[in-house]
């Protein structure tokens, strides 16, 4: 018996009847020889950490466009906090806390330069739209590796594709979502955990809201401060769903409406907040004149420059590739490649 086999026994005999089994995974997208150490999601979740995608998290907008400041998040720190909350709840509720991981870690990898301006941006200019989680299924099946994709197993890639909640309800119904493994369904509610508790106290930081500003039924239910908030959401997370039974994530009733709230507090006042969303329109500019350049047929050479191959030649393919150049594109990137492209330079001859 090797070792992944080892650890596949322990999870029959610890998990929850409602977990995830990495044995019992649907496969990868290409048969492959399974790794001898490593369970399936496990090796995937190595893969995605070592991913080019992954590490280019580290300079891409969360909220404030290229923050100065140290202590602000940017994409990859709240993708490390999702993973925190999310791992936590499944040890608690003895879930697959590999595959858990996995889902987290991947969830935001196809993000664009400047949060949701660029993908706003992104969506109006190609056809048929665009989508963060739909480009970080793209990412892991098809732009990783040099177009060979991670190849990562179905559970996975189901999880990162339905990540994505907006502004609508966070808890899953139940029978709503039972395609979903419930390790997918307890990552859709950690990034809302995640995003809640740590935009507002970077917003406070940032001096966009004071804290005496936030909802009185926010502050009473939740508390005020970070740590505060995400102890109290995650234990109640963790307490409802086991007097549930475990099979259905859920939260009491108060707790979901104060996290609502919050959200609904963190969208008027933060993110539609005009001294933040002004920089987010400067960016939405820069965003649609790097997509026009890249898909201008008269910009082949600028086209072969920056994205280092060919462009396709049908319209729509060459359209593709762009918002998938541009959508890798960290902030830092973004804004050198724009200054290279549109700004004059000073004649350097004397």
């Amino acid at each position: 018996m090797t070792l992944r086999q080892e650890m596949e026994r322990r999870e029959e005999q610890m998990f929850s009847p409602f977990a995830a089994r990495s044995a019992a995974s649907r496969g990868r997208q290409r048969p492959e020889q399974e790794c001898s150490l490593r369970p399936a999601f496990q090796h995937d979740r190595d893969r995605i950490l070592y991913s080019k995608a992954f590490r280019r998290l580290k300079h891409k907008t969360q909220v404030f466009l290229a923050p100065t400041g140290d202590h602000y998040r940017t994409r990859l720190t709240h993708t490390l906090e999702v993973a925190q909350i999310a791992r936590t709840v499944a040890r608690a509720l003895r879930l697959n806390e590999d595959l858990t991981e996995a889902i987290a870690l991947g969830h935001d990898l196809g993000h664009t330069p400047f949060g949701h301006a660029g993908e706003s941006m992104l969506n109006e200019l190609l056809p048929g739209g665009f989508r963060h989680h739909e480009q970080s299924l793209r990412v892991v099946e098809t732009l990783e590796k040099e177009g060979r994709g991670l190849n990562l197993t179905f559970e996975v890639r189901q999880g990162i594709a339905a990540h994505a909640k907006g502004r609508g309800p966070f808890l899953p119904r139940r029978g709503q979502e039972a395609n979903l493994t419930l390790e997918a369904q307890l990552v859709r509610v950690a990034d809302v955990i995640a995003y809640i508790a740590h935009d507002t106290e970077d917003a406070i930081r940032g001096g966009v809201i004071k804290r005496r500003e936030l909802p009185e039924q926010v502050v009473k239910v939740l508390g005020a401060r970070l740590s505060r908030q995400i102890d109290t959401m995650v234990k109640d997370l963790i307490n409802q769903t086991l007097q549930a039974g475990g099979g259905v994530l859920a939260m009491r009733p108060e707790v979901a409406e104060a996290m609502t709230r919050l959200r609904d507090f963190l969208y008027t006042q933060v993110y539609e907040n005009m001294e933040v969303h002004q920089d987010f329109i400067k960016a939405s500019k820069m965003v649609r004149e790097l997509f026009a350049v890249l898909t201008d047929p008269r910009q082949d050479a600028l086209f072969s420059q920056y994205v280092g191959a060919d462009p396709p030649a049908g319209k729509s393919q060459r359209q593709r590739a762009a918002a998938d150049y541009i959508a890798g594109m960290t902030d830092r990137y973004a804004l050198k490649m724009y200054e290279d492209v549109f700004l004059p330079r000073p004649w350097g001859r004397i």
